[in-house]
């Protein structure tokens, strides 16, 4: 069973969260809430959660689809509940930003299984009423200028 272990680090709201394997995660919360921005917010650690899951499963997926994938980067925005305590996501939209020689199909095909199959935080997140939106953004693998 996993495990982590979770230390109070400031007289404010500072955490630092350790995983089995001594992985660390600080956390604060907003100077509006009296933190001290010396981690990050816990509610972002759950996008920044799904945009690792999603990441691992289209690495996975290309990788075994042989396509040349150069470059990933997975831009996550969010809504939260306007109002009341706890203050859940409602809308999530991910912006998959993708370069190499990849076939536009298979990339759109492997975001999708992640997100819609196979991501177990984006599953997590759409059982709490989350909606999670995702487009996929290809660009071409760059091709060195020709020397004379």
């Amino acid at each position: 069973m996993p495990t982590v272990t979770i230390i109070r680090t400031n007289a404010a709201y500072g955490f630092t969260a350790t995983d089995a394997d001594g992985q660390v995660i600080r956390m604060d919360t907003s100077p509006e809430g009296d933190g001290h921005q010396t981690g990050v917010r816990p509610m972002q650690t759950l996008l920044m959660a799904l945009g690792g899951c999603s990441g691992i499963d289209v690495v996975s997926i290309l990788q075994k689809q042989r396509q040349s994938l150069q470059m990933l980067e997975i831009q996550i925005t969010g809504e939260r509940e306007p109002e009341g305590l706890p203050a859940l996501w409602k809308m999530i939209h991910m912006r998959f930003r993708m370069g190499g020689d990849l076939v536009t199909q298979k990339a759109r095909h492997a975001v999708q299984l992640s997100v819609e199959k196979y991501c177990s935080v984006a599953e997590t997140l759409r059982r709490a009423g989350c909606v999670i939106t995702w487009e996929v953004d290809i660009r071409e693998a760059s091709v060195p200028e020709p020397t004379i």
